[in-house]
């Protein structure tokens, strides 16, 4: 049996239900503002219940199979916030697909299918990069930008991400990480790493986090991109409050410093952030946010020979950040943040502005984006700031493109040329990753 856009907008105004508004943004080209389901279809879109097609089209009038339906039930079914009536409706829908869903994984028991249930997600991904460093020690004003200090790398990376429904607001849910450098053929350690473990509450308009998870900030990442073990609370809905409480590794990766001082191991962190989103509303979005930190090991510690503070004995971290972005439409925005580290004496400040157009999307094959930016990352500011072809203590340009060429397989490529920020020295990255996902 076959279906077209009526059956795909059932399932919408199912989803709908549980929303605030039916007033989402619009991602279809092929469905305009006065179009009968334009509110259904634009909610669907922003419920993650369907994603369209590479070319921006949503193709309503188009057969769909009833695999393809019995996705977005079972997208219906993870919803928690409906009406007895809506979740009525749910249940015929499971039942007329209960066969297709059993196929696709979803297990049905008296059309509880969502609960007791453990869904695995990974990746294998492959990494290269070639950053290149003017090498002081041999660079003379006639061959100043071609004696390199170049640094080759090559991984191999496995993960897996399970996550276990506790009930119909809880999940548990974990990350686990086994590296290989392809260079030399050696395991990160031999051992598979647990990189995350948390237990999620989701409420409307709360969420919580509680264990080890994922902490990249919303400037972009401008801050911090890593892990943070303790707890964050999330409060909003357009305006959204996000507190958090724990420790973060300084050590893990070297990512801080080659030369902490103390071996203190973690710093404790508090922070807050404070960010406004809605599509459906204004096409700016923005917010600010701040961090205090406190390590023994901020005493003493340098980068690129330059000292967090000057008089060796300062012990805090006090961070401040502010970010907005514009969207000129769903496929381009631009974007800019800034940040202050008030306690250390230099490398004290970062910035970046980027420009961002679409994105390639592991889901849909043929889709693609492309970025470029200023970004310039000091140290102390940037404490845990999102590295890959730019590095944390440079500045400069950076470009970038991605490209989904099967589906669930992304290849990436990002340059940089810029120079570290304290000591002027030339510094490029060339950065490649070809990830395959399940």
């Amino acid at each position: 049996m076959k279906k077209t856009l009526i059956s795909a907008l059932t399932t919408a105004l199912v989803v709908g239900a549980a929303s605030t508004t039916f007033a989402a943004s619009n991602p279809f080209s092929d469905v305009p503002a006065d179009h009968w389901a334009y509110d259904a279809v634009a909610q669907l879109a922003a419920d993650g219940v369907i994603e369209g097609y590479g070319d921006t089209t949503f193709q309503g009038d188009k057969n769909i199979t009833r695999y393809e339906m019995a996705q977005m039930v079972a997208k219906a079914m993870a919803k928690t916030d409906v009406s007895a009536a809506d979740k009525a409706m749910i249940d015929k829908l499971a039942a007329e697909f209960a066969d297709e869903l059993n196929n696709l994984g979803v297990r049905v028991s008296n059309l509880e299918k969502h609960a007791d249930m453990v869904k695995w997600n990974g990746e294998l991904r492959y990494t290269y990069s070639s950053r290149r460093v003017d090498d002081a020690s041999t660079a003379t004003s006639a061959t100043s930008g071609w004696n390199k200090d170049k640094k080759n790398k090559d991984e191999l990376l496995f993960r897996l991400e399970p996550t276990a429904e506790v009930n119909d607001h809880w999940q548990i849910k974990a990350r686990l990480d086994a590296k290989t450098d392809m260079a030399s053929d050696e395991g990160d350690d031999g051992n598979v790493k647990l990189k995350r473990a948390y237990a999620q509450g989701n409420y409307k308009n709360f969420q919580t986090q509680l264990g080890k998870f994922g902490f990249y900030t919303p400037e972009q990442g401008l801050v911090f991109d890593d892990e943070l073990s303790g707890a964050n609370v999330t409060f909003g809905s357009d305006l959204k409050a996000t507190l958090y409480a724990g420790r973060i590794d300084l050590k893990d990766g070297k990512k801080f410093s080659p030369t902490l001082a103390n071996n203190d191991a973690a710093a404790n962190l508090q922070g807050i952030t404070l960010q406004y989103a809605n599509a459906a509303k204004s096409k700016l979005s923005g917010g600010a946010a701040y961090y205090h930190l406190n390590s023994d090991d901020f005493k003493g510690v340098t980068d690129q020979g330059v000292k967090y503070s000057n008089s060796n004995n300062e012990d805090n971290a006090n961070i401040w950040s502010v970010n907005a972005a514009y969207k000129f439409d769903r496929s381009s925005k631009l974007s800019a943040a800034y940040a202050q580290n008030t306690e250390a004496d230099n490398l004290d400040h970062s910035w970046q502005a980027l420009y961002n157009y679409k994105g390639a999307q592991a889901a849909n094959k043929g889709t693609w984006g492309a970025y470029a930016g200023y970004r310039y990352l000091g140290t102390f500011a940037s404490l845990y700031g999102t590295q890959d072809a730019q590095t944390v203590g440079a500045k400069g340009w950076e470009i970038g493109a991605d490209y989904t060429p099967f589906k669930n397989v992304v290849a990436t490529a990002k340059y940089f040329n810029g120079k570290t920020i304290e000591t002027d020295k030339d510094a490029s990255t060339l950065w490649g990753r070809l990830d395959f996902k399940f």
